[in-house]
């Protein structure tokens, strides 16, 4: 029975999220994208049937070990526009270098402002990059990767709602601009909305949502830790 349910849960889940892709498309409200609506449905059928999440999980695992190949997979656009983004590596790599100092203190300085724990303090540190390898950072510095995982879906859904609107009200025109700022600011979820503008935005949040993550790596596990003694010994006896 348990295996039905998680084979189920597993193209259950496929199904929700095709649904929820094909009413997006048509209504095109940015509180319909299929990143939102689909885990809210499956809160609420798991709610209804009585499913555990263990379970669910048993079968819709798959899909989350499919993160890393999907991740990989941005290089594609990446290598198709390479020569643009030599013409741009500078820029490219100080303002994502700047994004990812910002969201680290950021993300520890609220994190101790409202009063958090050890533990959920490093798991909210890595929120700002892409789900599989947030989830190594945070295992490494002492967080819950599984808490990690959600902190990150939360910061990809709301950057990728509320991205338009700072697109908007800033009016970012250069593909450039638009792109780096969803792939750096909302990781995954930003750069399947930067694909949404156009192949040049993908491209550009493809490259800041990775390389976000590789200077992410390097800053969590080398000055960070001296940020937060400094912090918590020094500045916060």
């Amino acid at each position: 029975m348990s295996l039905w349910i998680a084979c189920s849960s597993l193209l259950g889940t496929i199904i929700i999220f095709y649904i929820c892709k094909m009413i997006y498309k048509k209504y095109k409200k940015e509180w319909l994208t299929p990143m939102l609506v689909t885990p809210i449905v499956i809160i609420i059928l798991l709610l209804l049937t009585g499913i555990p999440y263990t379970t669910y999980n048993a079968g819709a695992s798959v899909l989350t070990n499919l993160l890393g190949p999907a991740t990989v997979a941005f290089a594609v656009p990446i290598y198709k526009n390479v020569n643009l983004l030599k013409k741009h590596a500078f820029e490219i790599f100080i303002s994502i270098a700047v994004g990812s100092t910002v969201a680290i203190i950021s993300s520890f300085i609220m994190a101790l402002v409202v009063g958090l724990n050890n533990e959920l303090v490093h798991s909210l540190v890595p929120r700002s990059v892409t789900t599989p390898i947030a989830m190594d950072i945070s295992n490494m510095i002492g967080g819950s990767p599984t808490l990690t995982a959600v902190f990150v879906m939360t910061t990809g859904i709301l950057g990728s709602l509320l991205a338009p609107i700072v697109i908007k009200i800033c009016r970012f025109h250069n593909p450039s601009s638009r792109g780096l700022m969803l792939g750096m600011g909302a990781h995954g979820a930003g750069t399947s909305r930067a694909f949404e503008f156009g192949e040049l935005e993908g491209t550009f949040a493809s490259l800041a949502m990775i390389v976000a993550a590789l200077i992410s790596i390097v800053l969590t596990t080398t000055i960070f830790p001296v940020f937060e003694h400094l912090v918590i010994n020094i500045l916060l006896p």
